[in-house]
């Protein structure tokens, strides 16, 4: 019997409409990808971002029936067949690893998947009124988060200056660290001066605050920013290993925020980390609003790594339709249970 392959489209229902720079999400598009091989099951998750991802294509849904039709060639084809969708390529590689894994949910197993370690993340501000920024803030604080990563940028400024002085009305650099993402809002021209202002209030680190593609505007940023620098949108689109060494020589950022769906799964990201390591710059890794899947293949994937800083991981419950895991975050941790049970995926492929 020959390997075999199928796929299935899912929608993801957001609990709470999430707002960002972009617009404000309700649902969230994504793709199961079931593999078979004498008997074994294995599975993926191809987390396309529509309006962020570089594969968000036409032909996307065909390239997931080519794969699928194609299963069977060497791996090595496949994934340079698919090094243009990152999202089908880390798809293939989580199904792979489910495929020849212990069971299919153990992708790399380790002290987390034993339920013996724990995984620190941020936890996630969502954009809204301040009222609504204020409760989530506090919830976060009260939950046991030493981190929190803020998203600026839809607001007006002064509103958002004002939450961050709230925080730092009762909260220490020492006892919070704040992140910010601005998602590319900020023009390069005013760039400058709310960098500074922000700067005031002992930030860690702001996420993309011009949008990707300027490279001259952005190395000026991250050369004299008062608050260090981390890509992120600059990451997608970005494929070899020369093209991404030559992205950190000329911009020299403080950190980039990885996000294996939208830079080519376990190899893209290892090519980036290996880049990180030749510039002595820092790095994360975050999800990108996967389901339990894929957030799982990320998770585990990022524990091996053996990163001490806080990871952008802190996506699973924003989904009402969301596969039961045992992924749960408790004091500002991200856990895996393995006495919890996964959700039946075999439903979504008729089985």
């Amino acid at each position: 019997m020959t390997m075999e392959a199928q796929f299935s489209k899912h929608i993801l229902k957001f609990k709470r409409p999430g707002g960002t720079s972009r617009g404000v999400l309700h649902t969230k598009e994504t793709y199961f990808l079931r593999v078979e091989d004498q008997g074994r099951i294995g599975y993926g998750e191809c987390a396309i971002f529509r309006g962020l991802s570089c594969d968000d294509r036409p032909d996307y849904e065909q390239r997931l029936r080519w794969l699928c039709e194609n299963i069977s060639r060497d791996i090595g084809h496949l994934k340079v067949e698919l090094l243009e969708y990152p999202s089908i390529h880390f798809g293939l590689e989580q199904a792979m690893l489910s495929l020849n894994g212990s069971d299919p949910y153990t992708l790399f197993p380790s002290a987390f998947t034993d339920g013996e370690d724990r995984i620190v993340i941020n936890g996630l501000i969502w954009m809204g009124n301040r009222e609504f920024m204020k409760t989530q803030i506090e919830e976060k604080l009260r939950e046991g988060f030493t981190t929190i990563k803020l998203k600026i940028g839809a607001m007006d400024f002064e509103t958002e200056l004002g939450l961050l002085r709230f925080i730092r009305e009762q909260y220490t650099a020492a006892e919070i660290e704040i992140r910010v993402d601005a998602n590319g809002a900020f023009s390069p021209e005013e760039a400058t001066e709310k960098l500074k202002q922000l700067s005031e209030f002992a930030i860690h680190s702001i996420e993309q605050p011009i949008r990707a593609g300027q490279w001259e505007e952005m190395a000026g940023l991250c050369e004299k920013s008062p608050v260090p620098i981390a890509l992120d949108e600059e990451l997608i689109g970005v494929f070899t290993y020369a093209e991404k060494l030559r992205l950190l020589q000329a911009l020299d950022p403080e950190y980039l925020i990885i996000k294996p769906s939208l830079t080519g799964g376990v190899d893209g990201t290892l090519d980036w980390l290996r880049a990180c390591r030749e510039n002595q710059v820092g790095w994360w890794i975050t999800s990108a609003l996967e389901s339990n899947l894929g957030l799982n293949a990320i998770a585990q994937f990022t524990y091996v790594l053996n990163n001490p800083l806080p990871q952008g991981l802190g996506t699973g419950g924003l989904f009402t339709n969301n596969l039961t895991s045992p992924l749960h975050v408790k004091e500002g941790a991200l856990w895996y249970d393995p006495d919890q049970k996964w959700g039946d995926l075999g439903n979504l492929f008729g089985e």
